[in-house]
């Protein structure tokens, strides 16, 4: 069974071998998703973290790994642990048609596209949606926004910027987004990190 993890932020980088042993290594060709760092990481120092976002998102193409699990539930449960989310904010898509869970339908699609093509199994990602209204309260709970994540970012303190700016600068190269662009290219962000 040819089971599939889809990845675009720190699962790529930062390295967790209780996650790490279980799938071989990333390959560049998952399918195309609408990602931004949309969503506020508590575990990330307040951080904004790369989430699927079919509102404010972009078109990237993802990676994948293949699962080193027979059982496509334990390669669920691998995620959903690296992740520390409950089990509804894994999406997954079974070739078979006996099973799917996606916030985003327009995701779906892609996923069943790409897996369908590239002959896979099961597919399985992180389903976390953008919080930023709810958790930006530094800035006044404002909708995000070019400039709402921009001011947001600059109202960190030092550290929580620092941090922030290692998750924009470790995010992998085919991440391509707006708010990437603007960030990177602001003089107080690159000394950030």
């Amino acid at each position: 069974m040819k089971i599939a993890i889809l990845g675009w932020g720190s699962l790529l980088w930062d390295r967790r071998a209780e996650f790490d042993e279980y799938h071989e290594p990333w390959q560049l060709d998952g399918p195309s998703l609408k990602l931004e760092f949309s969503r506020i990481s508590r575990t990330r120092r307040n951080s904004l973290t790369l989430v699927l976002d079919y509102r404010n998102g972009h078109m990237c193409q993802v990676a994948y790994a293949l699962s080193k699990r027979d059982n496509p539930d334990d390669a669920i449960c691998d995620l959903r642990c690296r992740e520390g989310a409950v089990r509804k904010k894994v999406g997954f898509y079974f070739a078979d048609g006996s099973r799917e869970h996606a916030r985003e339908e327009e995701a779906l699609k892609s996923v069943r596209r790409w897996a369908s093509e590239n002959k896979m199994d099961v597919v399985v990602w992180t389903d976390l949606a953008s919080n930023f209204e709810e958790e930006s309260k530094i800035i006044g709970n404002k909708p995000f926004s070019m400039e709402a994540a921009l001011s947001y970012v600059q109202a960190l303190s030092p550290e929580e910027k620092a941090k922030a700016a290692e998750y924009v600068w470790r995010a992998p190269a085919f991440i391509d987004t707006p708010l990437r662009r603007a960030l990177q290219s602001q003089p107080w962000f690159q000394n950030a990190g």
